[in-house]
């Protein structure tokens, strides 16, 4: 008799979604979303879904970049010294460290799409606020926020991720790096146009136009079909798939009827990455980010 699974191995199971095809009853197909991701293939969606979720990449480049063309300008205004300017920058990244734990624990309870709306809506918030900071402290603190909300981006790659077909995410992940580095180019060009003649704080508004717009196209991508599985939500999974799918110029019913029943498993736990299994990947992930 084989050994059950441990508690660390359900969670990767889970995160898996069940790649095993569980038992249909007869006469009717199953897909894991995996497999109706491959059987849907690469179309409409998928180049939508590149455009918007990688462009969130210019809108973090101009937020993190911000701070190196701003601080020539807020050092004379306020009279700083090295070691406050170089302050700015640290609180933003801190800001970045504990609030991408905080939305990646949020985001496996309440879902890819509704943490990612949310870091935009944080970020543009505090980044328009920062704009009329009256004093150094309120710009540092206000820019950690930025830092915090622009750490729920990521949650855009997850969903690009989940939703490509295995064969194209070597190439089409990388390559979205590309909107970062615009988003680094946009703002440097602004600020050798926007610093000089209307001033730092239009340039943080302009800077929070990119952010603003995608929040207002995110409603054209769905949530994680993944993350619905694993919360047993399988009739909006199949909805989703099945709407990429036509969207793909797939019909629906040939690419995904059914997905396997739901059975409740333990989500899990962070815990789980300090498993002796899987230490040493977590610790080369954490040294690579």
């Amino acid at each position: 008799m084989a050994t059950a699974p441990n508690e660390a191995e359900n969670a990767i199971a889970l995160e898996e979604i069940r790649t095993e095809r569980q038992e249909a009853p007869k006469g009717q197909k199953t897909f894991t979303v995996e497999e109706a991701v491959e059987t849907i293939g690469f179309g409409r969606f998928h180049i939508a879904l590149f455009l918007i979720m990688g462009s969130t990449g210019v809108a973090e480049a101009m937020e993190i970049m911000l701070i190196a063309v701003v601080s020539p300008l807020i050092r004379c205004e306020w009279q700083l010294q090295d070691w406050q300017v170089a302050l700015v920058t640290t609180m933003v990244f801190f800001g970045y460290m504990v609030f991408s734990i905080v939305l990646g624990l949020l985001a496996d309870r309440y879902g890819r799409w509704k943490i990612l709306l949310l870091s935009f809506l944080w970020a543009a918030y505090f980044s328009l606020l920062t704009s009329f900071a009256p004093s150094y402290i309120w710009f540092v603190f206000l820019r950690a926020m930025v830092g915090g909300g622009v750490s729920g981006h990521a949650q855009g790659l997850i969903i690009k991720t989940e939703f490509l077909p295995t064969k194209y995410r070597g190439y089409m992940l990388p390559l979205s790096q590309v909107f970062w580095l615009a988003g680094s180019l946009l703002i440097i060009g602004l600020a050798w146009v926007v610093n000089p003649t209307i001033g730092w704080r239009w340039l943080i508004r302009i800077a929070s136009i990119p952010g603003i717009l995608l929040i207002l196209v995110f409603k054209f991508i769905p949530e994680s079909a993944r993350y619905n599985v694993s919360t047993g939500n399988m009739a909006a999974a199949l909805a989703t798939l099945q709407s990429i799918a036509k969207l793909n110029g797939v019909k629906a019913g040939e690419a995904i009827s059914e997905l396997p029943p739901f059975v409740p498993e333990r989500r899990g736990r962070f815990k789980d990455l300090m498993h002796p299994r899987y230490l040493r990947t977590t610790l080369q992930i954490w040294i690579i980010w």
